[in-house]
C-alpha cells in the first residue's frame, strides 16, 4: 500500500537486535568489490557454472542455453522493444502489443446489479454486488476442461476461466460522493461509510472469456460470480480454532471478512489463497486509557492506526473494546473458485503475520509455501507440508493444515537455514511462556523474534524458478533515517530482489545458499547499481512464467514517486519489467498512469494473454498533488483520470494484454 497518508512507519515495529541483511550484503560487497553487472553479487557466486548462466544451461536446464527459451531454438527470451520511463498519466505497453481495460472497480457481477455511478454514490448494498476496489494479487482459472486432483494441463482453458482478484484497501478520497465527504462519524451515516470500505475490499471471483477478435469480456451474471468482503462468514482451520480464546469476540462470535489481502498463491489442486497484510490500520479508539500489549506492539497495533475511524462508527474496530478481533486477522485465506457456496477457511498453519503473499510449490509430492512479512525488519517464511499432499486430499484433509513453520535465517558467507517455529523446539517451550503451537502462530512474530531471524527490507511477493526451483525475493525498500545499512545506501529507498536455492534444489530443505539478484536504483545516483541496468526502483511484485522470464512490478511509494528530490525522478511512473535470468538482462515492459502502483501478472495457459492489475490510479501523490492539488471527493482526477479520461473519476481496474500477431507474451 503506498496511500502518502497511510506509509508504513519506516522504522517497523521489530524491537530485537537479530540480524540484517542488509549488513550480510554490505559484507558481501566489501569482500567481493562493487557489483558490476546485471545480475549483481550472483556472478560471483554459487549460481556462476548452473542452469542459470554459461553453457551448463543446456544440461541442466531442460535443453535451455544462455538467453535462449527453454527447448532452444536459438531465441533470446526478451523479444519486446523496452518502453521508456514516462510520467504520462497513460498505461503504455511495447510496440506490437495491445492493452484492454476489464473488470474496472464497480463492474457489476450479478445479473441485477447496480451499475457503476461516477458520482461515487453507490450505496455499500450495491458495492458488496459490484468488483472491489484496488485490484492487488490475481490468478486465472481456466474453465471448460476436466479438474482432477492434480494440476490442470498447459494446453487448454485458454479462452474462457475465472480472475480471482484480490482488494487491497479503499482510498475515502475515491469512494465517496461529494454529498458525503470522507470523514467516519458515530451515527448511522458513519456506519454506512464504513460499510461500503468493508464491501470493497476482500476478493472478486468473475468469469471472463475471450471473444472471436480477441477482445475479453466479463460474464455478468456467471454462476461463478462472487464476492468475499469484509463481512463474508469464515471458517479458521488448522492448530488454531476459532474457538480459541484468544480469539473469542462479543462482538462478532464468529470470524468475519478479511481485509487488506495484498499479494496471493494458488494451489495444485485448483485453489486461491488470498492474504492480509496490512490489517493492522484499520483498527483505533478514541480510549486515552488503552495501551498496546506487547503482542499489539509487535504488530503495529496503535489507537490512530491508518487514519480510517472506523472504530467510531463500527466497535469491532476499537481496539478498546474488542481486543481479540485483531487475532482473526493476519492469515492466509483459501478459496475454492469453482464452489461460490463454500466458504473461505483461514489456514493458520501458514502463521500470522502480513502476510504479503503464499507462493506455493511443490517437491517430492509435499507442498510447500513461501510468505514475506511485508514490514521493514521482518522475516521471510517458509511452510512444509508433512506427507504428501495427494495423500490428504484423498482423505479429506488440507495439506495447508499439516506441517511445519519457518523463518529463514541467512548468513554473511552466503547460507542460510529455515528455523522451526514449533513448539516445544529451541526458545519455544512452556518454560519460556509459550503455551502451545496455536500460541505460537498467534505470536508468529515473537516467536521468530526469539529464533534470532534474519531482519530484512520489507519482503514482499516471491516467485519460484520453473526450470531450476531457484526461489526470488523482492525487498521493496528501507526507508527512514534509522533504517539499516543497505549495500552502502543509508537509507535504501531503491529496493533489491534475493535470490536463493534450497539444498539439492529441492524446496522442502533446510539449507540454502543466497544472494543479490538485482539491486535496484538510478545509476547517475548510485553508483552501486550497473550503469547499464533499465531504471527502476521498490520491487514489489514478482512471478515467473513457464518459460523462465522474471516479471518485476513496482510500488514506488506515492510520497516519492516522480520526485527528484526523492531519488525517483528519472525513475518516474510505477512499471513493469522484465529479466532473463540466464544472462542479467532486464526490459521495462510497461508503465501505469500517474499515483498508481502495478501488480498482480498471470498469463493464460497458452501464454498469449496476460492479465496485470492497475491499483490506485490518482491516488494522493505529493509531486502531483504540488502540480494539481491533492484528490478529495469534490474532486478525485487532480492527479489521474485513468482509464476512462475526460476528467472522470480514476478506477482500479485489470488490464488485458495481448500481441497483435498472436503471440506469447514477452517474446
Amino acid at each position: 500500500m503506498s496511500d502518502i497518508l497511510h506509509d508504513e512507519d519506516p522504522r517497523g515495529s521489530n524491537p530485537t537486535a537479530n540480524p540484517q541483511l542488509s549488513d550480510l550484503i554490505e559484507q558481501q560487497v566489501s569482500r567481493r568489490g562493487v557489483l558490476t553487472s546485471a545480475l549483481g553479487v550472483t556472478a560471483a557466486t554459487f549460481l556462476a557454472g548452473t542452469a542459470l548462466t554459461g553453457s551448463s544451461a543446456a544440461a541442466q536446464g531442460g535443453g535451455r542455453g544462455k538467453g535462449k527459451h527453454k527447448g532452444g531454438g536459438g531465441h533470446k527470451l526478451l523479444g519486446f522493444t523496452e518502453v521508456p520511463p514516462s510520467d504520462a498519466d497513460a498505461f503504455i505497453v511495447p510496440p506490437g502489443y495491445r492493452a484492454q481495460v476489464l473488470v474496472p472497480w464497480g463492474t457489476g457481477l450479478f445479473n441485477r446489479s447496480p451499475d457503476f455511478k461516477e458520482d461515487a454514490s453507490n450505496s455499500a448494498a450495491d458495492q458488496e454486488q459490484q468488483v472491489g476496489f484496488n485490484h492487488d494479487g490475481m490468478h486465472y482459472f481456466p474453465l471448460g476442461r476436466r479438474r482432477g486432483h492434480g494440476r490442470h494441463d498447459d494446453d487448454g482453458g485458454s479462452d474462457r476461466g475465472l480472475l480471482v482478484i484480490n482488494h487491497e484497501y479503499t482510498d475515502a478520497n475515491q469512494i465517496y460522493s461529494k454529498a458525503v465527504g470522507k470523514a467516519i462519524t458515530p451515527d448511522d451515516a458513519g456506519r454506512e461509510k464504513v460499510q461500503k470500505a468493508l464491501a470493497g475490499h476482500g476478493v472478486t471471483v468473475v468469469e471472463v472469456e475471450r471473444r472471436r477478435n480477441g477482445s475479453w469480456l466479463h460474464v455478468r451474471g456467471s454462476r461463478y460470480n462472487r464476492r468475499i468482503t469484509g463481512n463474508t462468514k469464515m471458517k479458521f482451520s488448522g492448530p488454531v480454532s476459532a474457538s480459541h480464546p484468544m480469539l473469542k469476540s462479543s462482538i462478532t462470535p464468529e470470524p468475519l471478512g478479511t481485509l487488506n489481502n495484498c499479494a496471493n498463491g494458488y494451489t495444485p489442486w485448483g485453489t486461491y489463497i488470498a492474504c492480509e497484510e496490512n490489517w493492522n490500520g484499520y483498527f483505533g479508539t478514541d480510549d486515552t486509557t488503552w495501551t498496546p500489549t506487547a503482542l499489539e506492539r509487535r504488530y503495529g497495533v496503535s489507537a490512530a492506526g491508518f487514519g480510517y475511524q472506523w472504530h467510531k462508527a463500527e466497535k469491532r474496530f476499537d481496539v478498546a473494546l474488542n481486543r481479540n478481533e485483531l487475532n482473526h486477522f493476519g492469515w492466509c485465506v483459501e478459496i475454492d473458485p469453482y464452489d461460490p457456496s463454500s466458504t473461505p477457511v483461514k489456514r493458520t498453519a501458514l502463521g500470522r503475520i502480513k502476510h504479503e503473499g503464499a507462493t506455493v510449490t511443490e517437491s517430492r509430492g509435499r507442498v510447500v509455501v513461501y510468505s514475506g512479512d511485508d514490514e521493514n525488519g521482518d522475516y521471510l517464511y517458509k511452510f512444509v507440508g508433512s506427507g504428501s499432499w495427494r495423500w490428504r486430499r484423498a482423505r479429506g484433509q488440507s495439506p495447508l493444515d499439516y506441517g511445519t513453520l519457518y523463518v529463514a535465517k541467512f548468513e554473511a558467507d552466503g547460507t542460510g537455514a529455515w528455523l522451526p517455529l514449533e513448539h516445544g523446539t529451541g526458545p519455544l517451550t512452556v518454560a519460556n511462556g509459550w503455551v502451545d503451537q496455536a500460541d505460537v502462530l498467534i505470536r508468529t512474530r515473537q516467536a521468530a523474534d526469539a529464533l534470532g531471524a534474519t531482519r530484512l527490507h520489507r519482503p514482499e511477493w516471491v516467485a519460484v524458478h520453473p526450470p531450476t526451483n531457484d526461489v526470488y525475493v523482492t525487498l521493496t525498500n528501507g526507508s527512514g533515517n534509522d533504517a539499516p545499512v543497505n549495500s552502502g545506501r543509508d537509507p535504501n529507498p531503491y529496493g533489491h530482489i534475493v535470490r536463493f536455492r534450497e539444498k539439492r534444489r529441492d524446496n522442502t530443505q533446510l539449507s540454502f545458499e543466497w544472494d543479490v539478484f538485482l539491486l535496484a536504483g538510478d545509476p547517475a545516483l548510485d553508483p552501486k547499481v550497473p550503469a547499464k541496468q533499465t531504471l527502476f526502483g521498490s520491487p514489489d511484485g514478482i512471478w515467473i512464467d513457464p518459460d523462465g522470464r522474471v516479471w518485476i512490478q513496482t510500488d514506488i511509494s506515492n510520497s516519492v514517486q516522480n520526485r527528484s528530490d526523492r531519488g525517483y525522478g528519472n525513475i518516474k511512473n510505477n512499471m513493469m519489467l522484465c529479466a532473463d535470468p540466464s544472462d542479467g538482462e532486464v526490459r521495462r515492459f510497461l508503465t501505469g498512469p500517474r499515483g498508481c502502483e502495478i501488480t498482480g501478472v498471470i498469463t493464460t495457459p497458452d501464454q498469449r494473454t496476460m492479465f496485470v492489475n492497475v491499483q490506485h490510479p490518482g491516488e494522493s501523490t505529493s509531486y502531483w498533488n504540488g502540480l494539481f492539488g491533492a484528490p478529495s471527493p469534490d474532486n478525485p482526477s487532480t492527479v489521474s483520470s485513468w482509464p476512462f479520461f475526460g476528467g472522470r473519476r480514476p478506477r482500479p481496474a485489470t488490464v488485458v494484454i495481448t500481441k497483435r500477431d498472436g503471440g506469447k507474451i514477452g517474446t
